[in-house]
This record gives structure tokens, sequence and C-alpha cells, in this order.
């Protein structure tokens, strides 16, 4: 069982973050610079869907990065990965409705969607280890 939470949390929290770039690269009137990028990859294609793409699915691959990187702790208990995985998708969610108004939520929304995918390529590079609550004594 706990080999099983371990395969989702580490499938999905690469899912979540490869998602909300993906989503967010779609939208092209708020994000400029990363939808250029997007274009540039082909995925320009993505415009016709930009509403749905940001009310949709941009906050659904959040959620479940944050809810994985959640997970991640129960099984792996260490609070510096769990807490550097939820940060971004907390920002990206902040960016996203009450910092939308402001026209600097573009920047928070660059940097979250950064530190999702630097949290998750930090994750294939060097995988999480359970940590023992209480070491067998010798």
């Amino acid at each position: 069982m706990n080999s099983w939470i371990n395969i989702i949390t580490r499938l999905g929290d690469k899912t979540g973050s490869v998602g909300a770039l993906v989503a967010a690269m779609g939208c092209g009137m708020c994000f400029p610079a990363i939808a250029s990028l997007g274009g540039a990859l082909g995925l320009g294609f993505l415009e016709q869907w930009e509403w749905t793409l940001i009310d949709t699915l941009l906050p659904l691959f959040a959620w479940i990065a944050l809810v994985l990187n959640g997970l991640s702790w129960i099984n792996h208990r260490q609070w510096h990965r769990s807490l550097m995985g939820m940060i971004g998708p907390i920002l990206l969610l902040l960016s996203l409705y009450p910092f939308f108004q402001y026209g600097w939520s573009a920047k928070v929304t660059y940097t979250a969607l950064a530190l999702m995918i630097a949290v998750s390529i930090w994750d294939i590079i060097s995988p999480a280890h359970r940590k023992c609550d209480n070491p067998s004594p010798s």
C-alpha cells in the first residue's frame, strides 16, 4: 500500500507541475512570456481554449500538485521537501484568485510555475526517502 502512495505522489506531482505549465502556455493574454514559449514549442493551438485553461485546468493542476505534495509529507516525513513542493501551487492559486486583479500577479504566477518545475526536477534527481520517526536502538 505504501509503495502505491509513493508512486502516485511522485507521478502526480510531476503531472500537476507540467499540466500547470502547459495550461499557462495557452494563456497568451494573461501570461504573454510563457505563451510565447508555448507557441515556439507548437502549442499555439491552445489559445482557442484560453479561458478554459485559466479558469479550470490551471487551478486543477495546482490543486493536484498541492494535495499530492501533502500526501508526500505523510509518506516521507520530510517537511522541507513538502513545504517547497507546496509553496509553488499555493502561490499559483493565490495569483489566480485574490491577486489576479493586480499587475504583478503574472510575476507571481511565473515564480510559482518555476518553483513547481524546479521542485519536480529536484524530486527526479534526488528522490525522497522516508525519515524514520523512531530509530531502532542498536
